[in-house]
């Protein structure tokens, strides 16, 4: 799979085996808290490696939506092994690729590990019911078939748990894979596709392709063999990847972007509320579809919030995130933190307050990598850039509000709709904004950032195609249901 001796230089998967793009092109995959520090090469592929892992994928189906589900299910359990065996090497490159802190990679590879584990179990339960029919002399029952082979496009803000909640429901209810990851975080995947080759998972289940989202993505999008795309991304390219699936009748799953508002009421714990606020908008220097952008203050409380976040946020401690004690690492690449910048100059023109940060850091070692100070605005009217499109980065918008009503309103004006979380004691607060919040993940005196595995994960409005990824709900995406009338 790899060779050379310096920098290792990482292939696609294809049919079991490990193999250069037909391209004869590579690409550097660089560390962004040091861009000298190569992680690997990795393939720049092109439309006929997409063909031929489509049809080594296709090959693969009919054998492999054969097993029954508890086989399936043994193949996941033993990724899930090798992965947690290979934990802290995963973790590194991880952190080295994309440049969340080493104690965040161990974390997300060891979801990765337990989503592994939950959907082994998933070929073990329920994929029918019988229901009763008019005729009493026949049975009538409902079963679910895999879809055949699955397009799965992730992104790198979560090299390795996106994909494994992709891939693992995938195939382990009889579908196989064609799986292209962010360039940013490729050979990051190459290790996890490792964790399945090592698992022994027959040829053709799962293939790696990796190249740019705008040759490899479209070929997925448009190929008449892949019967279902699964894609986290942008909406831009989101809503692209659903027009192509539609044209050829193909299904799709779209999760997407997010601006996602924290409510902070009069009588919320203050210290938990601050702590929550930094951690759902700053950690992985705030480059989760989920974390927190926009924070609604109640006025009688919102001098004392601004006061103690700024106090803390001025602690944390920035640089490279397998150093210890660094709390936020770099952006992820000089792209991205080229968007940082721009939209915080966006929030100067258009007349917001910038509290603290808003520069990009270069003294000593910082100079290296893509390093930007925690940002955060106040006097942030709801029309401005900054209100309205999501950032993808560390910077919080402060909104004060005079009451619970007016801040509902203005968090529901946005045309995302994933996470949301308030801060309050009162229950009646907390039933009203459950029940009016325009956000697929709700949260009640915890961070916007955050979904346990074995819960149904997406959107509302434009974050999302309207499907769930995670838990018992990833079977409706990934299976068709047949309906079985039989009589003697």
């Amino acid at each position: 799979m790899k060779m050379g001796t310096e920098k290792q230089t990482y292939l696609n998967y294809i049919n079991g085996e490990w193999i250069h793009s037909s391209t004869g092109k590579i690409e550097a995959s660089l560390n962004p808290a040091n861009i000298d520090d190569i992680v690997g090469y990795v393939q720049e592929s092109g439309v006929e490696d997409v063909n031929v892992a489509v049809e080594a994928a296709r090959r693969a189906q009919a054998a492999w939506r054969k097993l029954s589900g508890p086989k399936r299910g043994e193949y996941l359990f033993r990724a899930a092994d090798v992965l947690e065996k290979r934990l802290d090497e995963i973790a590194e490159t991880m952190t080295r690729e994309m440049g969340k802190t080493l104690p965040e990679a161990k974390g997300e590879v060891q979801r990765g590990v337990n989503i592994l584990r939950y959907y082994a179990g998933e070929g073990m339960r329920s994929i029918g019911e019988v229901i009763p029919s008019m005729d009493s002399e026949a049975l009538m029952f409902t079963t679910r078939v895999p879809l055949g082979v699955v397009g799965v496009i992730t992104p790198w803000n979560f090299p390795v748990a996106i994909p494994i909640w992709k891939i693992a429901p995938a195939i382990v209810y009889g579908n196989t894979v064609v799986f292209k990851p962010a360039q940013e975080t490729a050979v990051t995947a190459a290790k996890i596709v490792e964790c399945f080759d090592q698992a022994g998972l027959p040829a053709g289940v799962v293939n790696l392709v990796t190249g740019k989202g705008s040759v490899i993505g479209n070929a997925i999008a448009e190929h008449p063999h892949i019967h279902g795309i699964t894609f986290t991304g942008s909406n831009e390219v989101g809503k692209t990847i659903a027009q192509k699936a539609v044209a050829r009748g193909a299904k799709y799953q779209l999760e997407m972007g997010g601006k996602n508002p924290v409510i902070v009421l009069e009588d919320a714990d203050l210290d938990r509320a601050v702590e929550a606020t930094i951690s759902g908008g700053l950690r992985s220097t705030g480059q989760k579809c989920t974390a927190t952008s926009r924070v609604f203050v109640q006025s009688s409380i919102y001098e004392s919030f601004k006061e103690q976040l700024l106090a803390k946020i001025k602690q944390l401690k920035i640089g490279d995130g397998l150093k210890e004690g660094v709390w936020m690492g770099p952006c992820a690449s000089r792209k991205q933190l080229e968007t940082i910048l721009s939209y915080i100059e966006k929030g100067i023109e258009e007349g917001a307050t910038l509290l603290c940060g808003g520069r990009r850091l270069v003294d000593g070692e910082l100079g290296n990598g893509f390093y930007i100070e925690p940002t955060v605005f106040e006097n942030v009217s709801p029309n401005m850039t900054i209100a309205r499109e999501e950032i993808f980065g560390p910077v919080l918008s402060l909104i004060k509000v005079d009451t619970f009503e007016e801040a509902l309103a203005l968090a529901n004006d946005t045309p995302f709709g994933l996470s949301a979380s308030i801060f309050t004691q009162n229950i009646g607060k907390m039933l009203a904004f459950i029940q009016d919040i325009e956000a697929g993940l709700v949260r009640i005196n915890e961070e916007s950032a955050g979904v346990e595995l074995q819960a149904p994960f997406g959107g509302m409005k434009q974050s999302s195609s309207h499907s769930r990824e995670q838990g018992r709900a990833a079977i409706e995406f990934f299976t068709a249901i047949k309906t079985v009338f039989v009589k003697g």
